[in-house]
């Protein structure tokens, strides 16, 4: 075979070779980031309970995990950019620095709540346990409000965990943001109020809903960068009146 040939080959193994192992760094990541946190979440829910014997935790953990890692791989095997925007953590803007830094110890606290008080009984001695009915539901709107999730990333490529406007972005429309500006707001908003519900915690919930004001002050500052960069939003805004919550704001 001609020098020539053999440098052609060589040069389209080594990209295939590196495409390769980016893929699977991206796929690695991705499996060690959920993985972590399902650790993570089972310490903050179990040993605050103190028992293994606390089905709500249980039921808690499937029905949010295994959502999450259904979007993970679908979106790595569709549109693995995508997943690397979405890896994208430091914020540009003093104001959501601001926020992560103050909501990161109520989050916190908010998630030790429910196996403390499944431990101890706050909410048995307080208010009454949280009916077996309720927990159902409440566990079937956190489902929904992850497929919600799922549904908003599938419309709009553009969706960030940080705040910021890409090169070639457009106004996305259609979908569930044909009812609420920021429906992946709405649906982090619902999944948190009716978390604590499913964890079967009453006392928990007030700790749940003060996270609400987090999400509202972090719109309001995108909104102000999206009206300022981002072409055809302000006409948007005017064909979708409501920000957060459909018919209400």
């Amino acid at each position: 075979m001609p020098k020539q040939q053999q440098g052609k080959k060589k040069g389209k193994n080594a990209s295939a070779a590196k495409a390769s192992p980016a893929k699977m760094s991206l796929g690695l990541r991705l499996g060690l980031g959920l993985t972590l946190g399902l650790i993570f979440a089972f310490a903050v829910l179990f040993v605050t309970a103190g028992t293994l014997n606390y089905w709500q935790g249980w039921a808690f953990l499937a029905v949010f995990f295994i959502p999450n890692a259904f979007t993970f791989i679908y979106f790595l095997k569709r549109d693995p950019k995508f997943l690397e925007r979405r890896l994208r953590n430091k914020e540009r803007f003093e104001e959501q620095k601001l926020l992560l830094r103050w909501g990161k110890p109520f989050y916190l606290i908010a998630f030790l709540l429910p196996g403390c008080d499944n431990r101890w009984g706050w909410s048995r001695s307080l208010v009454g346990e949280v009916p077996l009915w309720l927990t159902v539901f409440s566990l079937v709107i956190v489902l929904g409000s992850l497929l919600l999730i799922f549904w908003v990333l599938y419309v709009n490529r553009y969706a960030s965990r940080i705040v910021e406007v890409e090169a070639g972005q457009t106004v996305i429309s259609h979908g569930p943001y044909r009812v609420v500006r920021h429906p992946y707001y709405f649906a982090t908003v619902l999944l948190w109020v009716f978390t604590p519900l499913a964890l079967g915690s009453w006392v928990a919930l007030p700790a749940f809903v003060l996270l609400i004001p987090f999400y509202v002050i972090r719109l309001l500052n995108e909104e102000n960068v999206l009206r300022a960069q981002l072409a055809g939003y302000m006409e948007y805004c005017l064909r979708t009146r409501c920000r957060l919550i459909p018919l209400v704001w």
